[in-house]
């Protein structure tokens, strides 16, 4: 049974059924539909935080699913939108974006019930991949205050962001899956044209495919 937490739209959806075959039907709504936001946890505890609302409006909002219904959790202490996430429900990891002035490296981690600041990205970039957990997070590819997509990946120790080792492809808008070990990186823009490039992240490079 696979299952992927889609949260974009007004419905939460789900895959259900076999490996081979799944089927996709309506949840809960969400409380505030929005745009450009990040997500973590999973179907039945799933976290979803920031973007920009029906107005163009940034948000903070943050929100809990319980495989049912959307409730309200902790705002971000910094309103922003297409910034990177990871972690679960109970810890979660929101990171880099932008607000209405500017790029970000700001860090926040969530308890399940409030965010609290975190270690800042060495690198401000939005539209940015993320895998892992809050103690073991992945920041990879995003465009940074210059407008320049990049390649550059951090790794998360739950306190303070490293370098990790760089995608093979300068990449924005891309999105990822994974571990902080063993981690995807998939599709986006490299400012040229969209792609449906895939990387996968081991423990010591990042293989193009």
């Amino acid at each position: 049974t696979g299952s992927l937490i889609v949260t974009g739209s007004a419905e939460f959806l789900y895959l259900s059924g076999s490996t081979t075959a799944g089927t996709w039907s309506s949840g809960g709504a969400m409380a505030v539909a929005r745009k450009y936001l990040a997500g973590a946890g999973t179907q039945n505890a799933g976290l979803a935080f920031g973007g920009e609302d029906t107005s163009s409006n940034i948000v903070a909002c943050t929100e809990e699913y319980s495989g049912i219904s959307w409730t309200t959790g902790g705002a971000l202490q910094i309103a922003r939108y297409n910034m990177g996430g990871a972690g679960t429900q109970n810890a979660g990891l929101a990171f880099g974006g932008e607000t209405y002035s500017s790029t970000v490296t700001c860090t926040e981690e969530y308890s399940g019930i409030s965010w609290s600041t975190g270690g800042a990205l060495q690198i401000a970039r939005r539209y940015l991949g993320g895998a892992g957990t809050q103690n073991a997070g992945l920041a990879f590819g995003g465009r940074n205050s210059s407008f320049s997509p990049v390649a550059c990946t951090e790794e998360y120790n739950g306190s303070s962001w490293s370098a990790g080792p760089a995608l093979g492809n300068v990449i924005r808008n891309n999105a990822g899956a994974g571990t902080g070990t063993t981690a995807l990186s998939f599709g986006g823009y490299n400012n040229t044209s969209i792609v449906g490039l895939t990387e996968e992240l081991s423990t010591t490079a990042a293989t193009a495919n």
